[in-house]
């Protein structure tokens, strides 16, 4: 999985628009191989961040869970100790 792609579920405050948006962005770079893409395809690289970001909204929308929504906070001080394990 892509580095830059964050799970957006089951926090709180939930994940918005501009996350769901950053991660198809990356998906969709991810994919195609290119984080610019050319005049030619710049209109398919566009629809494609945009329907990614609408299924994963939905998505999001739709998952149920009984776990206790995480709090980013938490999350991020764990992301920093383990990247600070990792490179020292």
């Amino acid at each position: 999985m892509c580095r830059n792609i964050r799970t957006l579920h089951n926090f709180e405050p939930p994940a918005t628009s501009t996350e769901v948006q950053a991660a198809a962005l990356q998906f969709v770079r991810k994919v195609s191989g290119t984080t610019k893409p050319s005049q030619a395809n710049q209109e398919a690289f566009d629809r494609a961040v945009a329907e990614i970001a609408h299924a994963t909204q939905h998505l999001l929308d739709d998952l149920v869970t009984t776990a206790p929504p995480k709090d980013r906070e938490v999350e991020a001080a764990k992301a920093r100790e383990r990247a600070r394990l990792r490179y020292g």
